[in-house]
């Protein structure tokens, strides 16, 4: 449609079917079939190209969305409430999605008319929102009700690592919460895997920084300690709500963050 609009309004600024009446504004040696090609060419080339591929720039770069759910909002209670759930996924991810590919698309428009001070300007926004993006969509993967095996850790690679580096599963847990707790203002609790040392590694991020981008560990699992994600059930208790999360960690997804992360 938008190529259709544009050739319209190339042709009519030619006023390319009146050149019947003025003959003489033709080349001699060119044909009107060559002639037809090359102002096509020119159209392409002048008019829609750039046009339709900022179009094509900005679609592909906004693609961010809500990632499906394994579980119903309610599966993780007592330990988080449904309406917490519920708030968090739909209101609080879904801005991130949101302002992310408003982001994207003022990206992929400076990116095209080569605006380097607009790129910059938008770096704090894009960390932000897709940082926010990202962080969510893990941790969405990172849970599960205890029915279907949150809380529980296998006997596999991950636990192995954990036992050699900590001591145990609940030394794990004592690290990472005690980290995580920590954390001023707003931010992450995360459990990081290092290629280069082959490390399980505890560390945190604050706001929405997503954890590879910024530190190079691939993330394993995040705990959420914005308020957004416990002040309904928890207020501003916040040692009481990491205590209680481990209850619905699926630690099969971990297992699989690692593999995948070798």
């Amino acid at each position: 449609m938008q190529y259709m609009q544009c050739m319209k309004r190339y042709l009519s600024n030619l006023h390319l079917f009146s050149f019947f009446s003025r003959p003489t504004t033709l080349p001699s040696f060119r044909p009107f079939v060559d002639y037809l090609f090359w102002t096509m060419q020119s159209f392409r080339r002048a008019v829609c190209a750039p046009s339709i591929t900022r179009v094509f720039q900005t679609r592909a770069m906004s693609s961010l969305k809500l990632p499906d759910l394994s579980w119903d909002f309610g599966e993780l209670e007592p330990v988080i409430s449904a309406e917490i759930m519920k708030l968090h996924y739909q209101k609080h991810h879904q801005a991130y999605v949101t302002n992310g590919n408003l982001a994207l698309e003022k990206l992929a428009d400076a990116q095209h008319k080569g605006d380097t001070a607009a790129i910059i300007g938008l770096q704090n926004a894009l960390k932000f929102n897709c940082g926010g993006h990202l962080n969510h969509s893990i941790f969405w993967k990172n849970l599960a009700s205890p029915k279907k095996g949150g809380g529980h850790l296998g006997s596999g690679e991950l636990r192995k690592k954990i036992e050699t580096q900590f001591g145990s599963l609940d030394k794990l847990q004592a690290q990472m919460s005690a980290t995580t707790v920590g954390v001023q203002g707003s931010g992450w609790g995360w459990l990081g895997y290092d290629k280069a040392s082959d490390r399980l590694v505890v560390t945190t991020t604050p706001n929405q920084d997503p954890l590879q981008p910024t530190t190079g560990l691939v993330p394993l699992l995040g705990i959420d300690v914005w308020e957004h994600a416990y002040y309904l059930q928890y207020k501003n208790v916040r040692p009481d709500y990491v205590k209680e999360i481990w209850k619905v960690i699926n630690w099969a997804d971990v297992e699989n963050n690692l593999k995948n992360a070798k």
